[in-house]
């Protein structure tokens, strides 16, 4: 017998025991209580229920066979159910008052014990507490499996950087020296180039770790609500201040602050700015009572550092307080070596995303992308793979798949003069290989005899 009338808990009870009276007294109270009230005098049916319905709470009687009194019957379908539906919470009863019984029931995975005759209200409170209990429990772990999510997702976005290029592993080398570390850093680089992913390596092995990272984009947020956003403000404090609200530098307290796009900050953000990190503490807008910051700052621009120091619109001694490290992001176009690193990592992901199987690109797909200057670095690469993946036909993606822009050189500025480009050649593969003839020669496809004669006849040096 089954009751399906709408209760204050959409949740479903099970109700073991071989008393008729008790089931039907059980399931008269528990009705009032819960959507779904199932009995079964038989525990040989436990099974076949749990396997057509699923059950938040079985009330599971100890002993069934006439005479027995051990509890031996109610432990054996105790591992039962826990094993068939380990998410369901069973309440055990009996009419034998066994305080080791009750103990080992709890020992074996019962949630509580209940002595019979029961009272009504005891049966009702005890199965609705450990009803709440159970939800609380899995909105618990629901939550815990979100949060997990998100963090793998989050880790594979910036499992690591890719990259073998001479300019990348001198990245990685600052990178190393400076996790550990608590100096300020500034990361350089044109937009696409992973200044974030960057910020998140050091933050990611720093002893900061276990703190979050916040991440502000410095270009989003207007003059008039930067003091508000950055420090927080009290309930009151201005029109739409209905509530205290902590700013990033709260938020971010005892781990890593990551301010994107600090080159766009007005000249007022900038003094506030200096003034928080020289001081160490904050006041909230509408506060008076200064807030300690422990926090490690990463900023980052992509606005070169030259126009940063003499273009006058940025404070030096801003810029002398964020950057006591300095880390220059090369653009996609100077470190072509790493494209086809970057190509194998972005298919595997995004072949994974679209649920598709055996997309690759040709060698000669590929020379083709190392030759292309990509104007939004790794960014476009990504999106460019992306499409390809989503509007390919075929499982070799071509050149067109990719729909990459268009910049023809001037017929003006192309140089026909075959010693000139040469000697432009050779200087390019020199400050691309940070002046490692090995590897030049190597690049280049000539002898090291061979490269030395003509740095001698073009004046180069390295």
């Amino acid at each position: 017998m089954q009751s399906q009338t709408a209760k204050p808990f959409d949740g479903a009870v099970l109700i073991v025991d071989d008393d008729k009276d008790v089931l039907f007294t059980a399931e008269l109270v528990l009705s009032e209580r819960f959507s779904r009230v199932t009995c079964l005098s038989d525990p040989m049916q436990i099974p076949a229920a749990l396997g057509s319905d699923e059950f938040d709470i079985v009330v599971l009687d100890m002993n069934f066979s006439r005479g027995a009194d051990t509890g031996a019957e109610g432990m054996y379908w105790l591992q039962q159910i826990r094993t068939l539906a380990p998410q369901t919470r069973v309440i055990m009863t009996t009419a034998f008052g066994e305080i080791d019984l009750a103990v080992e029931a709890i020992k074996n995975g019962a949630v509580d014990f209940l002595m019979k005759p029961w009272e009504n209200e005891k049966l009702e409170t005890t199965v609705s507490n450990c009803f709440q209990l159970a939800r609380s429990e899995r909105q618990v772990k629901r939550l815990e499996d979100t949060q997990h999510i998100l963090e793998e997702q989050l880790e594979e976005d910036f499992h690591e950087i890719i990259g073998a290029s001479p300019s990348m592993r001198r990245v990685f080398e600052l990178i190393d020296k400076v996790a550990m570390t608590d100096a300020n850093v500034l990361v350089l680089g044109e937009n696409g180039t992973g200044k974030e992913l960057v910020a998140r390596a050091i933050h990611r092995q720093s002893a900061r770790s276990s703190q979050a990272m916040i991440s502000v984009d410095m270009g989003s947020i207007s003059e008039s609500l930067f003091e508000s956003e950055m420090f927080g403000h009290k309930k009151g404090a201005f029109t739409d201040a209905r509530a205290d609200r902590a700013g990033r530098f709260e938020l971010a307290y005892g781990g890593t602050l990551f301010l994107d796009e600090i080159g766009n900050l007005s000249p007022s953000a900038q003094v506030k700015l200096l003034g928080a990190l020289e001081r160490r503490e904050i006041v909230r807008v509408g506060g008076s009572k200064p807030i300690p910051i422990d926090i490690r700052l990463i900023s980052a621009t992509n606005i070169p550092r030259t126009e940063l120091s003499n273009g006058g619109n940025f404070r030096m001694d801003l810029l002398y307080r964020i950057n006591t490290v300095e880390i220059s992001l090369p653009p996609l176009r100077e470190r072509h070596q790493d494209i086809p690193a970057l190509i194998d990592h972005y298919l595997r992901l995004l072949c994974g995303k679209y649920k598709k199987t055996g997309s690759h690109v040709s060698q000669k797909t590929i020379k083709a992308l190392q030759g292309y200057r990509w104007p939004g670095n790794i960014r476009e690469l990504k999106h460019s793979l992306e499409r390809a993946i989503i509007v390919s036909k075929s499982s070799e993606l071509r050149l067109e798949d990719l729909l990459l822009r268009q910049e023809p050189e001037p017929k003006a500025a192309i140089d026909f003069n075959l010693e000139r480009i040469e000697k432009k050649t050779i200087e390019n593969a020199l400050q691309a290989f940070e002046g490692n003839l090995t590897l030049v020669a190597k690049e280049l496809g000539l002898g090291r005899t061979t490269l030395y004669r003509k740095l001698k006849k073009y004046g180069v040096s390295c």
